[in-house]
């Protein structure tokens, strides 16, 4: 949020309301109206909004957007789909056409969420355009084969955390699972189907998947949970935390995002792979080695969670990888 920004004080019945919420910085030109206003704007992000990347992505941009309101004396009314479209033309020249397109939707969802609090008379940015924007390929880095399979062999087999960190590559690869997904998930999630078995993700907006487990990812799953000796606690988190940095133990704590995407980073290093990946690389490097082998996009799609076809399509990489075979037939 922007330095500018007004911090909403409790107000008299803010003990029905968790602490947390009291803690929102509201925009001056939205408190200005009054603790029915403020507390409109801030429900907006706390009752309208469930997964909390998006609460902070949106309460980012709708910040930035009225800290440029307020440094140009606009009132709430006062703005007007010129205001909200100088601003879009101006954040263009700043960040790319995804992040102004993502930073307007938050805009006009919010403001719609305001109008029907009666906080704003009408949407000032329900008729502004965004950029033109058309993605074709996915940006999330991918890794060839060979790298996925240095990085799974630099990884020891000694440890309890090692045996950890194998299994969450391997639930990310093998399960084409969101690293959010994957870190939700308890001991029971992993259970047997039939002579093989199933895993069951916690997928955003509170939606549950569940698909047929690779051999690699059971085995890799077993291992460590045997290590572990968290078979019995079937209700507890399958990824947990460390004790410390010098003991080998898990907590019952589950492990944390920013510690996943750490120890990633880490592995990598360790395996001398250049490649920048990241949590949802192991993700993008599962689809496209599945079409890679004749997968179909239809069962990726399936496989991924997706809800269009067109989503799964961006993790589709056969084309640059053929554009670089033919590349190199140019020989002189």
């Amino acid at each position: 949020m922007e330095g500018d920004l007004a911090v909403l004080a409790p107000p008299p019945h803010a003990l029905l309301v968790p602490p947390t919420l009291a803690g929102l910085a509201v925009p001056a030109l939205v408190a200005a109206l009054g603790n029915a206003a403020a507390w409109r704007y801030v429900e907006f992000f706390t009752a309208n909004i469930r997964n909390p990347n998006t609460r902070r992505a949106y309460a980012r941009a709708c910040g930035r957007f009225f800290g440029w309101c307020e440094r140009r004396s606009l009132p709430l009314a006062g703005i007007r789909p010129f205001s909200v479209a100088a601003y879009i033309e101006e954040l263009q020249r700043e960040v790319a056409a995804s992040s102004v397109k993502q930073q307007l939707a938050a805009i006009r969802m919010l403001c719609d969420w305001l109008v029907t609090g009666q906080v704003m008379p009408s949407n000032p940015a329900s008729s502004v355009r965004g950029p033109k924007h058309v993605v074709k390929t996915g940006k999330t880095l991918v890794l060839e084969g060979a790298e996925w399979r240095r990085l799974m062999d630099a990884i020891p087999q000694d440890s309890v955390r090692d045996l950890r960190d194998r299994a969450l590559i391997a639930v990310l690869t093998y399960s084409f699972a969101r690293i959010g997904a994957a870190l939700q998930m308890r001991v029971e999630d992993v259970r047997p189907q039939g002579a093989g078995w199933m895993v069951r993700l916690h997928e955003k907006g509170g939606r549950q998947h569940a698909m047929p487990a690779h051999h690699a990812l059971s085995e890799a799953v077993h291992a460590y949970v045997a290590a572990a000796g968290i078979d019995d606690d079937r209700k507890g988190r399958l990824f947990r935390s460390g004790k410390g940095r010098r003991s080998d133990g898990l907590s019952e704590r589950p492990l944390r995002q920013e510690d996943a995407w750490a120890m990633i980073r880490r592995r990598a290093v360790a395996a001398g792979i250049a490649t920048p990946v990241g949590c949802h690389s192991f993700r993008a490097t599962g689809i496209t080695a599945y079409l890679m082998n004749g997968g179909t996009l239809e069962h990726a799609q399936t496989m991924a969670g997706h809800e269009s076809p067109r989503t799964t399509k961006l993790y589709d990489r056969t084309r640059e990888r053929l554009t670089q075979d033919e590349v190199e037939r140019i020989r002189l």
